[in-house]
């Protein structure tokens, strides 16, 4: 067999160390391993038939002697698989003379030269990836802009008579972010959350404010006075669940995706806002109130599981009360599934997942998580994990044996 030919097909290779109590050569050594291994083992791993059919490699012998004692390398190239070529490494150790001197042989490591191989596969991509972006000048990173600011761009999607630029889930997610102008929706875009919607001007569209009172409805503006007019529009016409603003000067447009995930992340309910803040001091807050009271008896109504409407709660449980019920909803479509799904701040699902490896899916996850949601129980293995990985929301149809529940994990049941 040609050293060519051994090269593309030698899966593993063999090594072991070699001492012997005397003066030996290489053809010495090469003649003991095929000698004392033969008959030792089946016909199909008979040293000589697996060289012969090319099934190993010649067998390489790197010795040299000192004080009357020689020591050495020897090296077999295996094509077989992983268990054969584990028993036949082995089977060296079974040596114990190389020509007329005591030996020992002992198998050091079975190297796996496709794992060397991909290794420096991956150091050479590496390589070569970074000799490309260091060639990449101006004019070729403007070019690769406009190509993704074009992918995007037939991404956007339009809502109502009005054409809003919206995201293209404005249509079918439970929960929406509004934002101001297009900018925004496509800058929310390039990060991946396409739920939104934009009022385009300070005079928010009565559809955006009936859009409102069926979704959930998170409102993100710019962090700066332009932003505070198109939230006291939009309190006073639609219902807002959450509010969030970019960074004080900043604009959505603007933020980078760890800005804007902090953002969403940090959203705070309606009335917890108007409570610490003045915005509505010149018009007045009564209509957003009593809006949101209604919405939470009409919510209350559809989700109740024995069909009574239940009385309306005090407003700064509203918000909290809604999530739920909209969690106990979302949670009926994968009823009998034996499936989940783990959801993003916006509600939007970045993964299904299979219940019986929600555990494993749970503790793999990476990059943020709000909300894991299954066809299934809660177990407190499963709360631990949420609480290592900063999950915010476990729901499924009950929980079992919940002794500690972290505070910072939300769990919603059916019960």
């Amino acid at each position: 067999m040609g050293k060519g030919e051994e090269l593309t097909t030698t899966k593993y290779l063999i090594h072991a160390q070699i001492t012997a109590n005397g003066i030996v050569e290489k053809p010495d050594v090469v003649g003991a391993v095929f000698g004392q291994t033969e008959g030792l083992l089946s016909n199909d791993l008979d040293l000589r038939e697996l060289q012969r059919t090319g099934r190993i490699g010649r067998i390489q012998v790197n010795i040299h002697s000192n004080s009357g004692r020689a020591k050495g390398e020897i090296v077999i190239p295996s094509s077989l698989d992983r268990v054969e070529t584990a028993i036949l490494a082995a089977s060296l150790e079974t040596i114990n003379r190389v020509g007329p001197c005591e030996a020992e042989i002992r198998t050091t490591k079975v190297e796996d030269v496709r794992a060397v191989k991909r290794e420096q596969v991956v150091n050479r991509a590496k390589e070569i990836y970074k000799k490309m972006v260091e060639s990449v000048g101006p004019t070729s990173m403007r070019m690769i802009e406009e190509v993704r600011e074009a992918m995007r761009v037939h991404e956007i999607s339009e809502y109502g008579e009005d054409r809003l630029p919206a995201g293209p889930s404005i249509h079918t997610s439970d929960a929406i972010i509004v934002v101001e102008g297009r900018s925004d929706v496509l800058n929310l875009l390039k990060y991946g959350i396409k739920n939104t919607v934009a009022v385009e001007g300070v005079s928010v569209p009565r559809s955006i404010g009936e859009l409102s009172k069926k979704r959930t409805t998170t409102a993100f503006v710019d962090g700066d006075r332009g932003g505070e007019l198109i939230l006291k529009e939009l309190l006073q016409i639609g219902e807002v669940d959450y509010i969030t603003r970019a960074p004080k000067g900043k604009e959505v447009e603007d933020l980078e995706k760890d800005e804007v995930l902090v953002a969403l992340r940090d959203k705070v309910p309606t009335a917890q806002f108007l409570a610490t803040t003045n915005i509505l001091n010149e018009s007045g807050g009564g209509n957003h109130k009593k809006d949101n009271s209604h919405k939470h008896n009409r919510r209350n109504q559809k989700y109740n599981r024995h069909g009574k409407q239940q009385a309306a709660k005090e407003p700064e449980h509203e918000v909290e009360d809604d999530e739920v019920s909209l969690m106990k909803d979302m949670l009926k479509e994968f009823e009998g599934t034996g499936s989940g799904a783990i959801l993003d701040e916006a509600l939007n699902m970045t993964k299904e997942v299979e219940v019986e490896n929600i555990y494993d899916e749970i503790k793999n996850i990476e990059g943020t998580a709000d909300t894991v949601i299954f066809d299934g129980v809660i177990s407190q293995r499963l709360v631990d994990a949420a609480s290592e990985k900063g999950i915010k929301k476990l729901v499924a149809f009950k929980s079992m044996n919940i002794v500690k529940k972290p505070q910072n994990v939300k769990l919603i049941t059916v019960n």
